[in-house]
């Protein structure tokens, strides 16, 4: 019996890096698609093509494998960052249009394709917890992030109007061409093998990077009071998750996330714990985002029977020690 197929949009970034190795331990034959390979390691990958999603010559021989649909696809490419890159504005123009031609490019040469061999993907499409209303987002210690509360729409950021774009888009062409959609949308994924000191890292990265390069007794800066509030979920079960839902008959949209929910001053709490060191917080102005964020299971429980399990400190213990350990190496 032959392998089964996966195309990973976005392989040589944190999360789609992370899938190419977890479908390759499946048995999975795996293409890679990314604009560069991953930063900290060679893919694992039986195939990556360096190759910009947003131009259209020889897409068609991109997204087919002898001429034919793949049996699974993954898209996570897209332009984005951490709040330090999201939400100054600076690049808005960049995330918008880069990811929304990415995702029209694809669904249209994969329709067609899907209509000449009369043959069907399975496709996930990563969306994000971004597209939820600012109202709802208000109070740090009661946000609503439930699925159904997506509209009224009123995102906080162009990033999260494109992925909610994206969404409907999606949406779109499973209605109108039958197409095998899967849409979650994420909840700040971290841990080892992402961005850390490039700009567009998310908070968890960057307050172990802080912390790794502290003093054994020191003062790290953060951005705002710290009383703003959030959810993380490690990379090993946002894979899960995921896997679980493309393979099911269920499209979501549904929230992948935990929901155990901190401050960042308690995320900072938590990785000086970890490092052993006595660290103190400088409050400065900076980009923000919404005032409270955290996922709401309820959906993928009820429809895919999952949930998280691993706590948020065992995963920035291994966030932590993978991070420490590429300072030291450039030191």
């Amino acid at each position: 019996m032959k392998n089964k197929t996966a195309l990973v949009m976005g392989g040589g970034g944190f999360i789609g890096s992370h899938m190419v190795n977890s479908l390759k331990e499946e048995g999975f034959y795996v293409r890679a698609v990314d604009l560069n390979q991953p930063l900290f390691t060679n893919s694992s990958a039986d195939d990556f093509i360096i190759y910009d999603l947003t131009k259209q010559e020889n897409f068609d021989e991109v997204i087919s494998i002898d001429g034919s649909p793949f049996d699974e696809i993954y898209q996570f490419a897209a332009d984005m960052g951490g709040a330090g890159y999201i939400f100054t504005g600076d690049f808005d123009a960049d995330i918008m249009s880069s990811s929304c031609l990415i995702n029209i490019n694809f669904l249209n040469f994969q329709k067609n394709l899907e209509e000449l061999k009369g043959e069907k993907s399975k496709i996930f499409y990563s969306s994000s917890a971004c597209i939820y209303p600012e109202y709802n987002q208000l109070e740090p210690d009661n946000p609503n992030c439930k699925e159904e509360t997506a509209y009224p729409a009123d995102p906080d950021s162009e990033y999260g109007w494109e992925k909610l774009f994206s969404e409907r888009l999606y949406l779109s062409f499973l209605r109108n061409y039958k197409m095998n959609i899967h849409i979650a949308r994420y909840h700040n994924i971290f841990g080892p093998e992402g961005a850390y000191d490039n700009g567009k890292e998310k908070a968890p990265a960057a307050i172990c990077r802080k912390v790794a390069n502290a003093q054994q007794i020191d003062e790290i800066e953060v951005w705002g009071d710290g009383e703003q509030t959030r959810s993380f979920l490690y990379i090993d079960e946002c894979l899960e998750a995921t896997k679980k839902l493309i393979r099911s008959g269920f499209t979501g949209p549904v929230n992948i996330g935990s929901e155990e929910m901190v401050t960042i001053n308690k995320l900072v709490e938590i990785v000086s714990k970890i490092s052993g060191k006595d660290i103190s917080i400088k409050h400065i102005d900076g980009p923000l985002g919404v005032r409270g964020r955290n996922s709401d299971n309820e959906l993928i429980n009820k429809e895919l029977s999952w949930n998280y399990k691993m706590s948020l400190e065992e995963g920035l213990q291994k966030t932590y020690d993978w991070i420490n350990g590429q300072l030291l190496k450039t030191q």
